[in-house]
């Protein structure tokens, strides 16, 4: 059977995450209750459960009509459809585990999401937890690009992964007088947007990336217990920030930014791998990078690349379409009321590129 569980029961939500043996982060109440503050939709949990296995999944419910391209061409509230949060997500499945029962998962699921009017589905699957594979059976699964992830086992590991030229790097920043700190303070979150929105206007990116105030208040208050904020001062100046969120023997680098006139020394270099050996003291076993921008092997990617050189984990996403004809009409609709409508384009879902 399925249950779809809203953040008025984020307690009972929790408890079912918990109670997975591999959960991180990413499937908590709190992780989403900061991007439904954003805008990126309903946070939902999806919780199935039968005599073989069970599963749970993250999604945000959006509605069709409030998209800019059918604002007054659908009824509002009518269609739907649902994406992981930002970040990683997809099924986790405990239980006896084959083609078999994954088959009878997704014949319900496929009923639960027509009954809920949802037309299509769209999953970031989690690179270390490898849970796109179930699904490679029942839905389009596409590999993308690697990411890295830093072993925590011990000191002399993480240093030992390091590549070379990043281990100057890191020992040149202590030389020239970088140190790093961390800690909870609310109000280090005014500093961090300072910094991480001028790394946004330097990178040019999109409107998305820029996040309110009340964003990041919800990391404070939603995720007290599971983030952490590192910063890297240089005579009495912060000029590197990142914010690291863990849950369950994991630790994830969220969202960064650093002043650019201070690259040469090199600041975020510093300040991952302190917060590498301090995830190491409290007994995370990894601490997850991500990949490059749009899964490249970029600069960014090689810049966490060089913490763990012996580190490759896929990156993939999911495509469902559940109710084709809607689905096809709502092409149709953006066909006929957008002349520069790229019919081919690969985005998913095709009506909302």
């Amino acid at each position: 059977m399925f249950e779809i569980i809203t953040l008025d029961n984020s307690a009972y939500w929790d408890k079912i995450v918990r109670s997975f043996a591999q959960y991180d982060i990413y499937y908590l109440s709190g992780y989403s209750k900061g991007f439904h503050i954003h805008g990126d939709g309903i946070p939902l949990l999806f919780y199935y459960h039968d005599s073989n296995i069970r599963g749970i999944c993250v999604m945000m419910k959006r509605d069709i009509s409030q998209n800019e391209y059918y604002k007054g061409k659908l009824e509002k509230g009518k269609w739907f459809d649902i994406v992981t949060p930002y970040g990683y997500g997809g099924f986790i499945f405990e239980g006896n585990i084959n083609e078999d029962s994954i088959q009878r998962f997704n014949e319900c699921y496929c009923i639960k999401l027509k009954e809920e009017n949802i037309v299509s589905v769209f999953v970031r699957f989690h690179p270390q937890l490898r849970n796109a594979e179930p699904f490679r059976i029942i839905s389009e699964v596409i590999d993308l690009g690697k990411t890295i992830e830093m072993d925590l086992k011990s000191e002399e590991v993480i240093w030992n992964n390091i590549i070379p030229k990043n281990r100057t790097a890191i020992r040149k920043s202590v030389k020239n007088g970088v140190s790093i700190k961390h800690g909870k303070d609310l109000s280090l979150f005014d500093k961090f947007m300072e910094i991480y929105n001028g790394t946004m206007d330097h990178d040019q990116a999109e409107d998305y990336y820029y996040f309110r105030k009340d964003f990041y208040e919800s990391i404070h208050h939603d995720l007290y217990d599971y983030y952490e904020m590192f910063y890297a001062e240089y005579e009495g100046e912060i000029i590197a920030m990142s914010i690291i969120l863990f849950a369950n023997n994991r630790m994830h680098y969220h969202l960064s930014g650093a002043k650019y006139e201070y690259r040469p020394l090199a600041p975020a270099n510093l300040l991952l791998y302190e917060a590498a050996r301090w995830g190491s003291e409290q007994g995370f076993k990894s601490f997850h990078l991500g990949g490059g921008l749009g899964s490249r092997e970029d600069g960014l990617f090689k810049f966490k690349q060089a913490f763990n050189r012996n580190s490759e984990n896929q990156f993939s996403i999911g495509k469902q379409i559940i109710i084709p004809e809607i689905y096809e009409k709502l092409v149709e609709i953006r066909k006929r009321g957008d002349v520069n409508f790229d019919g081919n384009s690969p985005y998913f879902p095709l009506y909302r590129s």
